[in-house]
């Protein structure tokens, strides 16, 4: 039995917003973050450690489906930039600075699908493992380091700088960073004019437990942030995106499977690569199962909600990581800060809302033919 469980049309949500594909440039956002570039940044982001994020999306590999209309590529490069640059703005640290923009250099093409592909859609974290070894075996950053004075240990980890990461649904750089464009490009939550409105609100508060956490200084500003920032999440609790990232990580293993492609590979190349290799691949039907799963991917427009499976048809059933904030607000200065839920009823209610979504059993979308 399949059903819409009365939730929005998929397609209807995306494309809500009608904004040009080119009105969020990253250059124009990543001024709006941090108004003056820091000069000590600039050899780093030569380094090929990084240089290679420019070839991973920060969407998970959901550019290369029609299920999805995003309006614009924004790149891991682009995000690590923007990590570092609102660390730089809020704490003017060089160690915490560098940590952020080395936060994601273990991120592989496709980024969170090779969670999916490695069992862990409920904490995406698998991929985060090699990190710290590949800052720490870097030799072109251990030379910027000491060139800048600055320690291994102050930038393997930016999970111990509560500005640059903290524990959901606190919000950290990290998290404020990426839902700007994510919004954006998914669904044309934000524009930069809105960004910037929002970004000008933004301060370090303390928290419960007395450490610094950024969050807002105007209520309006908080409560808007909150709910756009849960729209984008419930577009990621959908069976759409389940049903993407699983199938994307179906292609990445049976490619893997059938000797066409290594783990390495997908480090070393960028998606744009992948997925026209993958064309190739499917176009002489190389694999007969890899070319079912494949074009599926590169065709399906709609999944349908189901309680059981369908059929012949690519189905899936998961729970998935939940992606929400609750920030802290604080408008009068030397008072405690306090999370938006408890000052605002319409923001608690979004909150509420968002935790107790349940999309149907199961995501199915027909398989394609070539």
């Amino acid at each position: 039995m399949c059903s819409e469980q009365s939730l929005p049309e998929w397609h209807s949500l995306l494309d809500e917003r009608k904004t040009p594909p080119d009105f969020f440039s990253a250059g124009a956002y990543h001024s709006i973050l941090c108004e003056s570039f820091p000069r000590f940044l600039h050899d780093y982001l030569e380094l090929p450690l990084l240089q290679r994020l420019k070839g991973v999306g920060l969407l998970c590999g959901m550019d290369w489906t029609p299920l999805f209309h995003n309006r614009f590529y924004y790149s891991r490069f682009d995000h690590s930039v923007g990590v570092a640059l609102i660390i730089w703005h809020f704490t003017h640290d060089k160690a915490q600075t560098i940590s952020g923009l080395l936060h994601d250099v273990s991120t592989c093409a496709f980024s969170h699908v090779i969670d999916f592909k490695n069992g862990d859609a409920l904490t995406q974290e698998s991929t985060e493992k090699s990190n710290t070894m590949l800052i720490q075996n870097d030799m072109n950053l251990a030379a910027l380091l000491a060139r800048d004075g600055i320690a291994l240990s102050e930038v393997q980890d930016y999970h111990k700088y509560p500005i640059a990461d903290n524990d959901c649904p606190g919000l950290s750089a990290d998290r404020l960073e990426y839902m700007y464009p994510s919004g954006a490009a998914l669904a044309g939550t934000w524009t930069l004019h809105e960004v910037a409105k929002s970004y000008a609100r933004i301060a370090v508060l303390q928290n419960e437990l007395g450490l610094p956490e950024l969050g807002f200084v105007s209520e309006a500003a908080a409560v808007e942030y909150t709910k756009k920032f849960c729209a984008v999440g419930l577009l990621l609790q959908r069976n759409e995106d389940k049903t993407g990232m699983q199938l994307l990580a179906d292609v990445v293993s049976c490619a893997i499977d059938c000797g066409f492609l290594s783990e390495h590979e997908l480090f070393s190349k960028s998606e744009a690569e992948l997925i026209s290799y993958f064309e190739s691949l499917a176009a002489r039907n190389a694999n007969e199962h890899f070319t079912r799963l494949f074009t599926t991917f590169r065709k399906m427009s709609t999944v349908q909600h189901c309680e059981h499976p369908l059929p012949d048809a690519f189905c899936v059933s998961l729970a998935v990581k939940k992606r929400y904030v609750n920030p802290l607000v604080c408008e009068a200065p030397h008072t405690q800060a306090v999370r938006i839920s408890q000052q605002n009823k319409e923001a608690a209610q979004c909150i509420q809302h968002f935790l107790q979504f349940k999309d149907s059993a199961f995501g199915c979308v027909p398989w394609c033919c070539p």
